[in-house]
């Protein structure tokens, strides 16, 4: 279950509410879900009973957020995928996935490809944008038409994007950076700010430069997806009645993989492609935590082919985990490599 899908599910459950009378408030339009800011609190979290507790007051007295929260807590529980629903003070919901949704959710990315995150969450809205002769703003006019088109939405003649210019024009850029280069330093700055050209950071290949970092931790994917087929590992999502993507490392990336439609969306109404370049660099930092893990499990297995007697005490089947996190992988690359497609940026398998 994307953030989006979840999005849905908590506002058709407000309506299911209202339309039995256990709530008497106002049914917004859309609803909110955010990944919460400290482990422990569930998957998901919303602050939607703190909102409908601020609109009408019903004369039960449902506008109190806990009132509204609890209702809502206990409807929400009914609902196949989710496994738990807490409420902490003063009205908030946190939302706990089962071990099945995680495992679609991977599966879901794999399928969809660089096309995962699209849709049609902004299908009737209209972004305005104008034209520029300047080469930044053209380039965030451009890549923002195509981050439309990606959220299901349409482009109609407006202003902006309002950005700071290029202090070098579209040759010189091109002539010390190269075209991979030249568009991160433009999109991945926000708007109101100066973009870094300098090419001594934008081209190194060291940790400290952000789109290397996005375009290795791509690579790495393809690396151990290979490695995975080395060993004989057919990457498979864990099936929900295996054990659930538990680790924190997983759990965190899985978050910013179910983010990516959500973000999409946000960098396409914002006319802000800097959104979206900064969560690719959020995903790629979260990969680097998580691949030690497969990377262990690859070592285990490499010893096994070694040492015949102990690779027959196992199943001859690999374990669920060890088809698993290779899955887990080969999702994190489609983001990444979609990610940087709707930048226009080339998202090689070899570095």
């Amino acid at each position: 279950m994307t953030p989006a899908q979840l999005s849905r599910t908590v506002l058709h459950t407000v309506r299911r509410a209202v339309e039995d009378d256990e709530l008497c408030v106002a049914v917004p339009e859309r609803v909110k879900v955010r990944t919460p800011p400290r482990s422990g609190c569930g998957d998901y979290a919303t602050n939607v009973a703190l909102l409908l507790a601020r609109g009408e007051r019903g004369e039960r007295g449902e506008g109190d957020a806990l009132v509204i929260a609890e209702v809502l807590r206990r409807r929400l529980l009914r609902t196949p995928g989710i496994a738990r629903v807490d409420i902490a003070a003063p009205g908030f919901l946190n939302i706990t996935l089962d071990a099945g949704s995680h495992g679609e959710l991977v599966r879901t990315v794999v399928s969809d490809g660089l096309r995962y995150g699209h849709g049609d969450s902004l299908a009737g809205v209209s972004v305005p944008l104008g034209a520029s002769d300047e080469v930044r703003a053209a380039l965030v006019a451009h890549v923002v038409r195509g981050l439309v088109a990606a959220a299901g939405g349409v482009v109609v003649p407006g202003h902006g994007p309002a950005v700071r210019p290029s202090p070098l024009s579209g040759r010189d850029l091109l002539t010390r950076l190269g075209p991979d280069a030249a568009r991160w330093a433009l999109l991945r700055p926000a708007g109101h700010d100066l973009p870094d050209l300098d090419p001594s950071r934008l081209l190194s290949q060291r940790e400290d430069n952000p789109l290397f970092r996005v375009r290795y931790a791509h690579a790495r994917t393809r690396a151990l997806m290979r490695n995975a087929g080395q060993l004989g590992l057919a990457p498979e999502p864990q099936p929900e009645s295996g054990a659930a993507y538990d680790h924190p490392a997983e759990i965190g990336l899985l978050a910013l993989l179910a983010d990516h439609p959500r973000t999409i969306e946000a960098a396409a109404r914002h006319r802000a492609p800097d959104r979206l370049a900064r969560h690719l660099v959020a995903v790629a930092d979260a990969f680097f935590r998580f691949q030690e893990l497969v990377q262990d499990l690859f070592q285990d297995l490499s010893h096994d082919r070694l040492q015949p007697s102990r690779q027959s005490s196992r199943q001859s089947k690999p374990p669920a985990v060890h088809r698993a996190r290779p899955a887990l992988a080969d999702a994190t690359g489609a983001v990444l490599a979609g990610g940087l497609h709707l930048l226009g940026i080339s998202a090689p398998d070899h570095l």
